[in-house]
């Protein structure tokens, strides 16, 4: 069994349930630290930016308190604080390499687990290789979130589920609210996902009820403006004030984003940043349909509304988490935890891991059989897959009439 410290950060975009998985970890690691297996668990402050830094917080000191474990876990964002930094390659930046693994040398460091997405699981992988080349003893284990739910290996990720609960209940009162006046309408809905459309697929998830957009683009397939144009119209006739929930990737035919207009500019990942989307296509319908027509970007909120937690997910990150330490303790690196479904007609899952270097730098789209034929709406199978995840909710304490948080 190997004996030493244990360091966790995350980085990339936060969630709702990025801090359950966190707590997770820390109950994983408490564990472990009773049987003499961790000594310490470090928290790096803003990722490996802040490892770099050697920016670290005593995290079985700070949670001697288990109470606030359980606040931690219902505090959206991220509480060790995020950031954007993307590894070089080992060729290009030895330098960098040789530093991090000072820093591990010096603090014994012999548990590594980064909670994150698509970029986040590169740095994984990376550290992972590096390891071996430098026969150093340490088990480098990725754990997932991301609203975009576009990471391979897994059926879902953590952090999603809770904005899906967001972003369909939105939908939910959002038409409500149109529905009281009888004038024609149109409101777009912008929602998170760059290439991969599983957030705005979620919209449709009311469609149970009857709530659903009456038209919904994924960036997976190509966007037609004139179709468009014809999509709303059409719907129109059929009701005067509609919804229609876009992806802000959502791309033209030759591949230029429907956003590129307004914008143009790149994240410190290199990937374009897209806003706007929804304001690009009101005008458009202003324009050429002439009838009210406002649009809504819902941003930031849709990843931090604490408050709509889908309980499913709350206790999948608290789990997910608490595996990564027990597969990094059975002698697992280069792995990133994951969730597999079971194929029975309740839902259920298990939680395994994978090899990080078939998921890193990889992106799960939505399949094709999950979009209707016209490209404008959602399959009932798609319906049927997501519903699950946004079951429950999450209790939370209050003060003053005001969320309970806990701040590092």
């Amino acid at each position: 069994m190997l004996r030493g410290n244990a360091i966790v950060g995350q980085s990339g975009g936060p969630t709702s349930a990025i801090n359950a998985t966190l707590a997770g970890v820390i109950n994983g690691a408490f564990a472990a630290h009773e049987e003499k297996i961790i000594d310490t668990l470090y928290g790096m402050r803003n990722g490996i930016e802040g490892f770099l830094k050697e920016d670290f917080v005593n995290l079985f000191e700070l949670f001697s308190n288990k109470d606030d474990i359980e606040t931690l876990a219902k505090t959206p964002a991220a509480a060790l604080g995020s950031c954007r930094k993307k590894l070089k390659s080992i060729e290009a930046d030895r330098e960098t390499y040789d530093r991090i693994f000072e820093i591990f040398e010096k603090h014994n460091i012999r548990y590594f687990f980064y909670i994150g997405g698509n970029d986040s699981m590169d740095t994984v992988s990376k550290l992972s290789l590096y390891a071996k080349e430098k026969n150093y003893d340490i088990r480098v284990v990725g754990v997932p979130k991301t609203i975009d739910n576009d990471l391979m290996a897994t059926d879902h990720t953590p952090g999603f589920a809770s904005a899906a609960k967001f972003v369909a209940t939105t939908m939910k009162e959002l038409n409500r609210d149109i529905s009281v006046y009888n004038l024609k309408s149109v409101t777009i809905v912008e929602v998170m996902g760059r290439d991969a459309g599983w957030l705005t697929a979620a919209s449709a998830i009311p469609a149970i009820t009857g709530d659903a957009p009456d038209l919904i683009y994924l960036p997976e397939t190509p966007f037609d403006i004139d179709k468009f144009i014809e999509d709303v119209e059409a719907k129109t006739k059929i009701r005067p004030a509609i919804i229609v929930a876009v992806s802000e990737g959502i791309k033209l035919a030759d591949g230029t984003y429907v956003a590129s207009a307004k914008n143009g500019g790149t994240d410190a990942f290199g990937h374009p940043q897209l806003s706007g989307t929804a304001k690009v296509l009101e005008n458009i319908v202003k324009e050429r349909i002439g009838c009210k027509v406002r649009s809504i970007e819902l941003s930031l909120v849709q990843r931090c509304a604490g408050h709509v937690m889908s309980y499913v997910d709350y206790t999948e990150s608290l789990r997910i988490g608490a595996e990564a330490v027990n597969s990094a303790l059975k002698g697992e690196s280069g792995v990133m935890m994951t969730f597999v479904r079971s194929n029975g007609d309740e839902y259920s899952v298990e939680v395994k891991s994978a090899d990080i270097s078939k998921i890193a730098n990889a992106v799960r789209t939505v399949p094709r059989e999950y979009i209707n034929e016209d490209g404008n709406g959602i399959s009932e199978a798609c319906i049927k897959h997501l519903a699950p995840l946004i079951v429950g909710e999450v209790e939370q304490k209050y003060v003053n009439g005001l969320p309970l948080h806990f701040v590092i």
